[in-house]
């Protein structure tokens, strides 16, 4: 390894398991027995028990017992495949207790979101890589972790690991203030371009929200992301704009974490970010650089590196359930894509 810098990103891995609770699984399970019967006796409709409406587990069991007491009556119904499948299937969740049915979810899996619109459970791989496309450094965590806050350990692993870290390459999650008053003070070069939003650290609880770069949102510290922002101030003038960022209150009246954030009986729940013109001067500058111009063109590589570990070595879903099994995953993914680049590099020598 011949470079001195390190690429950063996250790629995302969906959870083994829905994220689906008890009831969810009966009732998405004694939906698929009924489309099956409908398929092939549409009458039966009328002979099925009124659907269950509330919320109650228990009550979800009941009815799915009922339509089991149905179509076992229909012998006939009973013997096409499609049908026995899905009523065994369903009679098995059934008779299985709460507890079994629960050790079917993960856990640890978190919802994150890859853009304001989509969103995935499941955990990140945070990851840095030379130019050489080696990776150098690792950070498994829950799916709703900020890209960002990890920056300081991929840059401790990467120096620890041997290399010489003199510049970090990645995009605009990595350019918060924290990370630039980090690289600068190690004399690291930090490229990734600036975002007014991500300039955290002008707020007390800025360890409760944190900034998702894909869909351009604050998310709070219970998983909730803003559902809408708008910019207040005028630029240019001598007082500092902010954006502010609106939460769905709904969520936020049931929050387990509402104490000291959401006052009962408010109408609406904001984050306000202020936007200074001046705290990034000197990063502004550098981000016009011939230099940072250069090194942002290396950035494609990881997005490469990110689709060889997902699409040749099955790293979009977790084999097991639980952070402890992701981060094993992420162990052999990675050294196994570093020794193919390793023989290959062999090779070209």
């Amino acid at each position: 390894i011949k470079s001195k810098s390190i690429i950063v990103d996250a790629t995302h891995t969906k959870a083994r398991y829905n994220q689906m609770t008890p009831r969810e699984i009966l009732m998405d399970r004694s939906k698929k027995l009924r489309k099956a019967i409908y398929q092939i006796d549409e009458s039966m409709k009328n002979k099925f028990p009124v659907k269950n409406t509330t919320d109650v587990l228990e009550d979800e069991i009941a009815y799915c017992q009922e339509l089991i007491d149905v179509i076992e009556k229909e012998e006939t119904l009973i013997e096409y495949p499609k049908v026995k499948e899905q009523l065994n299937l369903l009679k098995e969740t059934v008779t299985d207790d709460i507890e079994h049915l629960q050790s079917s979810d993960d856990m640890d899996a978190k919802v994150g979101h890859k853009t304001a619109d989509t969103s995935f459970f499941g955990y990140k791989t945070h990851i840095a890589m030379s130019e050489e496309r080696i990776i150098t450094a690792a950070t498994v965590t829950t799916g709703e972790k900020n890209d960002g806050k990890q920056l300081e350990s991929l840059i401790e692993k990467s120096i620890k690991a041997g290399l010489k870290v003199e510049t970090v390459i990645g995009d605009a999650a990595y350019s918060e203030k924290s990370n630039i008053e980090f690289t600068k003070e190690n004399n690291i070069n930090l490229v990734a371009k600036l975002n007014p939003s991500v300039t955290q650290g002008f707020r007390k609880k800025e360890d409760e929200f944190e900034f998702n770069k894909d869909a351009g949102m604050y998310v709070c510290k219970a998983g909730h992301m803003a559902i809408r922002k708008a910019r207040q101030g005028k630029k240019g003038i001598a007082a500092n704009q902010v954006d502010t960022y609106y939460f769905d209150v709904e969520k936020c009246k049931n929050c387990p974490f509402k104490d000291g954030c959401y006052k009962e009986g408010a109408k609406s729940k904001t984050y306000s970010v202020t936007i200074k013109s001046n705290i990034h001067t000197e990063q502004e500058q550098f981000q016009g650089s011939d230099y940072f111009k250069e090194k942002s063109k290396e950035r494609y590589k990881i997005e490469a590196k990110n689709s060889e570990l997902k699409h040749r070595h099955v790293y979009n879903v977790a084999k097991s359930s639980g952070l402890v099994g992701m981060q094993l995953q992420g162990a052999m993914a990675i050294f196994t894509v570093n020794l193919k680049r390793i023989l290959k590099l062999i090779d070209q020598r």
